[in-house]
C-alpha cells in the first residue's frame, strides 16, 4: 500500500471513530430522492388523480412534499450542522422563482382570461416541486455514498424505462394501461405512435420527445455506473448488469425514430468517450458500433427512414414548425420583454412553440431565460469545480458525467417543449441538484488533505468554518468506505 493508501486509510479510521451526530437536514434524502424517481418513472406520466386534475400527478406532489420536508429541516438546524456552503445552483433556481413569481402577479393585475388563471396557478405548484427536487438533493446528499446511491438508481430506472420503450416498439403496445384499473386515477394522451409505419415508443412519458430527452439525460450517468464498476472480464454478470441499460438507451434512441433523440444521443455518447479509460475506450467504441450495426441489421427499413429524417429536413412539417416559431416569437416576446406574460400562461391556442428555451423567453422574459441559462451553467460549474477540488476518481468520473447529462438536456430542450412534460422536467431539476451536492462533496475533499487535517488552501466559496471540522472529517471516511472499485478495471 502506497504512503498516501496509508494515510487516507489512517483518516477513515479517525473518522470512524468519531461519528458526530449527522444533521437532521440530511435524513432520508436518498430515501425521499428515491421515492421520487419512481413516482417519475413508474407511473405515466398522463396518469393523474382524479380529484386533483393538472395537479394529481404523484410525482408532483411528492415534490411539493420534499419542499415542505426541506422547509422544515431548514428551521430544524442545529449549532451543531454543517453550514452549507456557497451554491450558485440554489442562488440560480431561487432567481427563477423569484422571476416566476413577479411574472405571475403581473400578470393577474393585468387580467388574465377565466382559463388561463389555472394553468398559471399549476404551474408554480410545479416550480415548487422543482424546487423540493433540487433543495434536497443539494443540501440533503453530501457525501459520495449517498450521491453514487441515487445516481445508480437513476441508470437502473433509466434502463427499465428504455426496455419499456424497446417493448413498446416490438408489441406496438403501451403495456402500462392498467393504470386506467385502479380506480380515483384517470389518464389522458400519451401511448404509442407511429412516423412512416415505424411504432415510436413513448415509455410511461407522454410524447416520444419527453421520452427521449429523459433516456439522454440519464444516459452519462449510466455509462459512469458502468465505468465504475470496471471492465473486469472474469465478472462477466457485474458487467452485463451495468452495461446492458446502456445497449438499452443506445437502442432506444436508434428506434425512436426521431432526429433530436438521435442528435441528442450522439451529442451524449460522444461527450462520454473521454471518460472511459484509455485502454479499454477502442474495445467500448467498437462493441457501440457492432450493436448499432446488428439493429440496423435487425429492423429493415429503419436506416433508409432514419436517413430520410435529415434529408427531408426541410420540407418536413416539425422542422418547419420549429423554423417558423423563431420567426414568430418576438411578436410574443415583445408584449413583455422583460419578464415575460407569465408562467404557465402561454397556452397551444396562442401557438406551440417547439423549443423550451423560446417558450420560456415568452413567459418568463429575458430575465426568466437568463435564470435558467445560469441553473445549467452554475450546475455545470459546481460539477467541473467539484472534479477539480476533489482528487478522486469517483467524483471527476461523476463530476463529468453531470455535466455532460446536463448540457444534453439543455440542448434537447432547444427541440421541444421540455419543461411543460413531467418526466423530462423533473429529471432535469433532479439532475441540477445532484450536480450542486457533487459541490458539496468536492468542497468536503478540498477542506480535508490526506492526513484527515483541515486545508488552508482553499478556493473562494469553498470555506467551511473552524466549528464544523468535527463533523466533516467524519463525512468523507464514511463516503470513501463505500466507494466504487476503481475504474481502471483493477477492482
Amino acid at each position: 500500500m502506497t504512503a498516501i493508501g496509508e494515510r487516507r486509510t489512517n483518516a477513515s479510521r479517525r473518522g470512524r471513530a468519531q461519528q458526530p451526530p449527522r444533521g437532521r437536514d440530511r435524513f432520508g434524502a436518498v430515501t425521499l430522492l428515491t421515492v421520487y424517481l419512481v413516482l417519475l418513472f413508474a407511473i405515466p406520466s398522463n396518469v393523474t388523480i382524479d380529484a386533483l386534475n393538472s395537479l394529481g400527478r404523484p410525482s408532483l406532489l411528492w415534490g411539493v412534499v420534499l419542499m415542505v420536508f426541506w422547509t422544515l429541516s431548514r428551521l430544524q438546524r442545529r449549532r451543531g450542522d454543517p453550514r452549507p456552503i456557497r451554491q450558485p445552483v440554489r442562488f440560480a433556481f431561487a432567481l427563477l422563482f423569484v422571476i416566476a413569481l413577479v411574472s405571475f402577479t403581473a400578470a393577474l393585475l393585468r387580467g388574465q382570461p377565466a382559463d388561463q388563471v389555472s394553468p398559471a396557478f399549476t404551474a408554480l405548484v410545479r416550480l415548487m416541486s422543482w424546487a423540493g427536487v433540487v433543495l434536497v438533493a443539494v443540501d440533503g446528499i453530501r457525501t459520495m455514498t449517498d450521491l453514487v446511491r441515487i445516481t445508480r438508481r437513476i441508470a437502473i430506472a433509466a434502463g427499465l424505462l428504455a426496455a419499456l420503450g424497446i417493448l413498446q416498439f416490438l408489441t406496438k403496445q403501451t403495456i402500462v394501461d392498467f393504470f386506467n384499473l385502479i380506480p380515483g386515477l384517470s389518464s389522458s394522451g400519451g401511448g404509442v405512435v407511429e412516423r412512416g409505419g415505424v411504432t415510436r415508443a413513448s415509455g410511461t412519458a407522454i410524447h416520444p420527445l419527453e421520452y427521449a430527452t429523459t433516456l439522454i439525460g440519464a444516459f452519462p450517468l449510466v455509462i459512469a455506473a458502468a465505468i465504475s464498476h470496471g471492465f473486469r472480464w472474469h465478472h462477466t454478470k457485474v458487467m452485463l448488469r451495468w452495461w446492458a441499460p446502456v445497449a438499452a438507451i443506445v437502442i432506444s434512441a436508434l428506434v425512436g425514430v426521431s432526429r433530436s433523440a438521435i442528435i441528442g444521443f450522439f451529442i451524449a455518447a460522444l461527450a462520454m468517450i473521454p471518460a472511459i479509460p484509455r485502454r479499454y475506450r477502442a474495445g467500448v467504441v467498437t462493441a457501440a458500433v457492432l450493436l448499432i450495426a446488428v439493429v440496423i441489421a435487425s429492423l429493415p427499413g429503419l436506416l433508409s427512414q432514419t436517413v430520410a429524417l435529415f434529408t427531408g429536413a426541410g420540407t418536413d412539417p416539425s422542422t418547419q414548425s420549429r423554423v417558423g416559431g423563431l420567426d414568430r416569437a418576438p411578436e410574443f416576446i415583445g408584449a413583455s420583454p422583460l419578464y415575460g406574460v407569465g408562467f404557465g400562461t402561454f397556452l397551444p391556442r396562442y401557438y406551440i412553440f417547439d423549443n423550451a428555451w423560446v417558450l420560456i423567453t415568452v413567459e418568463l422574459g429575458v430575465l426568466g431565460v437568463a435564470a435558467l441559462a445560469g441553473v445549467v451553467l452554475s450546475s455545470v460549474w459546481s460539477a467541473w469545480v467539484a472534479r477539480r477540488q476533489s482528487g478522486h476518481d469517483d467524483v471527476s468520473l461523476l463530476g463529468y458525467s453531470l455535466a455532460v447529462s446536463m448540457l444534453a438536456m439543455a440542448v434537447m430542450f432547444t427541440f421541444f417543449d421540455g419543461l411543460s412534460f413531467p418526466i423530462s422536467a423533473g429529471m432535469f431539476f433532479l439532475v441540477a441538484g445532484l450536480c450542486g451536492s457533487l459541490r458539496n462533496i468536492g468542497a468536503t475533499d478540498a477542506w480535508l488533505n490526506a492526513d484527515g487535517r483541515p486545508r488552508r488552501d482553499l478556493a473562494e466559496g469553498s470555506r467551511v468554518p473552524a466549528a464544523d471540522e468535527q463533523v466533516l472529517r467524519a463525512e468523507r471516511p464514511r463516503a470513501t468506505r463505500d466507494r466504487a472499485p476503481d475504474a481502471s478495471g483493477s477492482g
